[in-house]
């Protein structure tokens, strides 16, 4: 079977949708990369920003309180469910690989996290392209190589083992964590000015349960997929995990170490044409 993008889609969104409040308390613990992802992007009072895979608005709040009451915040996300968790903003439902907003729109726009669950991440940087205005900057964060990020490799560590191989393969989240990954791509789409920095962070769980239900947490559509199993065969993946984490081990629970990359680039300054491609 081929990848079939918009079931793809509907699953994550799905996926989401099925989280809902539980990513926002779980995103919590990664305060970490959406400092250094704001600070990647240089906002300003009165600037126009848009939250692109805002999920539950956890960037656009802490960018809300820059740009001030001269500004605009706009949370986007294709998932419903996760956007409600976000009222107090401005919100909009919308696939990132076709935005429905004007070209030149805004002067920042940000992503945490988001770039490697679009099936066409081309499609998603040129979106981002057209609705910067002149000068603006795209700030990103992304999962690095899967041997950098025990956070989520020991949970697919343990499904590879436990489960048979999907039907339809995923595009790997680990991918734009690969060397020049994010260089070439942001490149071909025209930025400019790029700047690429490796970020490390640190998130404890008490035991393998604890991290398990952190994975479910913020899975999208993998605990999607996962929610269909028969609840036997749910409790022998969460036993198993542990396994994936002995390595991790400490005195006081399980302590994984993961890195992100943070993304800095401008747009070019020539015009684009108004309205959407």
């Amino acid at each position: 079977m081929s990848f079939d993008r918009a079931q793809f889609k509907r699953q994550e969104r799905a996926g989401y949708d099925r989280i809902g409040a539980r990513y926002l308390a779980a995103a919590t613990s990664r305060q970490a990369i959406a400092e250094g992802l704001l600070a990647a992007a240089d906002i300003a009072a009165g600037q126009r920003v848009l939250d692109l895979a805002s999920g539950p608005g956890l960037l656009a709040r802490d960018a809300a309180v820059v740009v001030g009451p001269t500004g605009l915040v706009v949370a986007s996300d294709i998932s419903g469910g996760q956007l409600a968790c976000c009222p107090d903003l401005a919100r909009v439902s919308a696939d990132g690989e076709r935005l429905p907003f004007a070209a030149a729109s805004f002067d920042r726009v940000l992503c945490g996290l988001g770039l490697m669950f679009f099936p066409d991440e081309d499609a998603a940087l040129a979106e981002v392209h057209r609705v910067l205005r002149p000068a603006g900057r795209l700030a990103l964060s992304v999962w690095g190589s899967a041997a950098e990020v025990p956070l989520i490799e020991c949970a697919l560590a343990c499904l590879r083992r436990e489960l048979p191989p999907p039907r339809v393969a995923r595009p790997s989240i680990f991918r734009c964590g690969e060397p020049g990954w994010l260089e070439r791509r942001l490149a071909s789409a025209g930025f400019h000015d790029l700047t690429v920095a490796p970020l490390r962070f640190t998130v404890g769980f008490a035991d393998a349960d604890a991290y398990w239900q952190g994975f479910l947490d913020i899975a999208g559509g993998a605990a999607e997929s996962l929610s269909r199993l028969p609840p036997d065969k749910q409790q022998a993946l969460a036993a198993a995990v542990a396994a994936d984490l002995e390595p991790h081990r400490g005195a006081d629970g399980y302590h994984l170490t993961s890195t992100v990359l943070i993304a800095s680039a401008a747009r070019a300054c020539s015009q684009l044409g108004d309205g959407r491609r």
